[in-house]
């Protein structure tokens, strides 16, 4: 029998592959146009260039930050050539923290790149275009976010707290000092929390910090082993000189120091209260949330007499206001400690005409006993995948009117082929600008029946 031959490689049918492009390398390129998450795209030997912080127009010195086949992806060094567009950035953590990855393009600019990316995806993907485009709903492009959450590690190697948020392709963290888009109460927080959390005895067991500002400001700290009574007094001392509740969450759920504190916000134009806990869900942007429930209350147009739908109800930031306004308002979510908060928001604010039920909503929507009477109207506000099983039996539950709130316009479209497939027509439909200075794109669409 013949020996067998090792060690030879042969070529793959394909030709030679190209050799990978290390991470760090810098190249200068030419910004062809914008991508959907607001990243410059550029083209070089035959691969695509994703460019954080650069404009369509402009001539960058870029550093890959990753390569995959024929994608590379990369950040923006430094300008040669700079569209007209071009602002100097408002925060001087630019291009190292993650966050705000457009603020270098001004605010109406951003608006328009959002615009841009709603459209694009309902044409290209669905085929329609809204029979009116509505005018976005934007608030204070800065000191807009209530909530924060703040990253905490122990590098055990240079014996460091780092404290901040992530960094911009990376999970290294950056230390913030102050941060433009959190709302005012929160800043002086921002800015004193690493020196508090730095003198605690066991900073490596320490997980995330989460801020929080709606009818009282709170702080939450994650940690992993328990706190020692002096690290008690310290973090107790920072909260009292801030005018902060004191969460904390070890084991279980988070809970409040001190257990007589409540904690929730204002949907002030309907006179609500909503109970809040931190890690409860809940729109960052208290201005533009209040523009959002008026704008899906004006477009469903709900009556007196009408039973309403409400899919993916959180703490019944959509339930309550409709509540107000109808004969019956069914809420669904698929978290059953938010089924729980959102009936005990609605008991106390005087609304007994509201139900709440526990359902997997990314399952299609069986016969429960809660939709067998059917809707007049249905608003859904689903997570970043959508809702696909859901729309796909809407058309069975009766309603004429159909209000879609996204926060990801690719399943939006998705979810409006099976709309119009089932009949509906998309009247309307226009962004949310919730996170000003980012790529991020909220929308509403609405649906009816033809």
């Amino acid at each position: 029998m013949a020996k067998p031959v090792r060690g030879l490689r042969f070529q793959p049918s394909g030709g030679s592959r190209a050799a990978q492009i290390p991470v760090g390398k810098k190249q200068r390129l030419t910004i062809e146009r914008l991508a959907n998450d607001g990243r410059g795209i550029a083209f070089l030997e035959g691969r695509t260039w994703f460019v954080a912080g650069a404009l369509a127009g402009e001539e960058v010195e870029a550093r890959v930050l990753g390569a995959h086949g024929k994608v590379v992806e990369a950040r923006t060094e430094r300008v040669f050539s700079a569209s007209e567009l071009r602002r100097p950035a408002p925060c001087a953590h630019a291009g190292r923290c993650g966050g705000c990855s457009v603020q270098h393009l001004p605010h109406d600019e951003q608006l328009a790149l959002k615009q841009r990316m709603l459209a694009e995806q309902l044409s290209r993907v669905a085929g329609v275009e809204p029979e009116v485009w509505a005018a976005p709903l934007s608030g204070p492009e800065f000191g807009y976010r209530r909530r924060a959450r703040v990253a905490v590690r122990w590098d055990a190697k240079a014996k460091k707290l780092e404290v901040g948020f992530r960094a911009a392709g990376s999970q290294d963290i950056v230390a913030i000092d102050e941060c433009p888009v959190l709302v005012q109460p929160l800043q002086p927080i921002m800015s004193r929390l690493p020196a508090m959390l730095q003198r605690l005895s066991k900073p490596q067991a320490l997980g995330h910090v989460e801020l929080f500002s709606g009818s009282a400001i709170a702080v939450l700290l994650r940690h992993m082993a328990p706190l020692s009574a002096a690290d008690l007094e310290i973090l107790q001392a920072f909260c009292a000189f801030h005018e902060a509740q004191l969460w904390l969450h070890g084991e279980g759920e988070p809970q409040p120091v001190d257990p007589d504190q409540a904690l929730g916000y204002r949907l002030e134009p309907w006179n609500l209260q909503l109970a809040y806990r931190p890690g409860d869900f809940v729109q960052v942007n208290a201005g533009v949330n209040e523009a959002m429930v008026a704008q899906a209350l004006e477009w469903l147009a709900p009556q007196a007499d009408e039973r309403v739908l409400d899919l993916f109800c959180g703490l019944g930031n959509f339930a309550l206001p409709l509540a107000q306004n109808v004969r019956e308002v069914v809420a669904v979510e698929g978290v059953a400690t938010m089924v729980a908060r959102a009936a005990q928001n609605a008991a106390s604010n005087n609304l007994h005409n509201t139900r709440f039920f526990q359902a997997d909503l990314s399952q299609p929507l069986s016969d429960a006993e809660w939709a067998r009477e059917g809707f007049s109207a249905v608003l859904l506000d689903p997570p970043r995948d959508g809702a696909f099983e859901v729309v796909r039996k809407l058309a069975s539950l009766g309603a004429k009117r159909l209000v879609y709130v996204s926060c990801n316009p690719a399943t939006l479209a998705r979810d409006t082929v099976e709309l119009v497939r089932q009949g509906y027509r998309l009247k309307r439909a226009g962004i949310l600008d919730m996170f000003p200075q980012t790529a991020h794109v909220e929308a509403m669409a609405l649906f009816e029946a033809s």
